[in-house]
């Protein structure tokens, strides 16, 4: 197992617990998941389906995402994503195991993200909170940039990270933070991100743990003056999912809500 934590020259690091992002913010999107029908808001969410790279997602990754309520339901007040053990054939490739990848419709720039959420505990989940730029289609991975806001990886059910992608940092190469959190697969936990001009923080239960902030600024350190979307979704396996257990049969992240701030 690797982990990478790359200190690019002239970023700012901030890993104290204590510091606390500021306040000053009005409700601009968001979803509490409230309604009494399990599906989801379609006006709101896309769900991701058709796999880019050559029929599967990338990292090795062992899943096929679908537009199922099996994989993406509403009830008792939280979205369950459930990633499960079936045989699965889409665009010609069969994988072993279903989920659900969901887009929001809601694209932003600069503001605050909190997500709440619960996580799977089941060994070979990836379960993931993050944000790619709305032009993606049109420049490509990693020049449209990519936050990580969330996500749990390595078979390690007591942290989360973040990253950051962009030209200048990404596979090996990605710019990381961990931090740990030992009950996220038992307690719900506020996932966030507050995104500035100057400078981009990540919070967990609003305690700031990481702070990227290049002294200057380019398109290949800071692809991020421009819109991005969320993305909720737990991936398989691969990379860096690890290993999937033999026993595995399901797993669910719960959300309770996801909320996008803007001054």
């Amino acid at each position: 197992m690797k982990i990478y934590l790359i200190l690019l020259f002239g970023i700012i690091i901030s890993c104290s617990p204590t510091k606390e992002t500021q306040q000053s913010y009005e409700l601009v999107w968001n979803d509490e998941f409230d309604q009494t029908v399990p599906e989801l808001d379609a006006s709101k969410w896309f769900r991701e389906t058709v796999a880019p790279n050559n029929g599967s997602w990338y990292n090795d990754e062992l899943q096929h995402y679908t537009d199922r309520l099996d994989n993406a339901y509403v009830t008792e007040g939280t979205l369950k994503i459930k990633a499960k053990k079936e045989a699965y054939t889409h665009s010609g490739t069969t994988q072993a195991y279903t989920s659900a990848r969901l887009n929001s419709k809601f694209s932003f720039t600069y503001g605050k993200v909190v997500v709440k959420a619960k996580l799977p505990r089941a060994q070979g989940t990836w379960p993931a909170i993050w944000t790619l730029g709305s032009n993606l289609e049109t420049v490509g991975w990693p020049a449209c940039g990519e936050l990580d806001i969330m996500e749990q990886l390595f078979e390690d059910f007591e942290m989360v990270q973040c990253a950051i992608h962009t030209p200048a940092s990404y596979g090996s190469d990605t710019v990381v933070k961990q931090v740990d959190v030992s009950d996220v697969t038992t307690n719900f936990h506020e996932y966030g991100m507050e995104w500035t001009p100057e400078k981009i923080d990540f919070t967990v239960d609003n305690q700031v743990y990481f702070t990227y902030a290049p002294e200057v600024k380019t398109l290949e350190n800071w692809p991020f003056d421009n819109d991005q979307y969320i993305l909720l979704n737990i991936a398989m396996g691969g990379n860096l999912g690890g290993t999937v257990a033999p026993d595995f049969t399901e797993d669910i992240m719960e959300v309770d809500y996801v909320r996008v701030y803007q001054k």
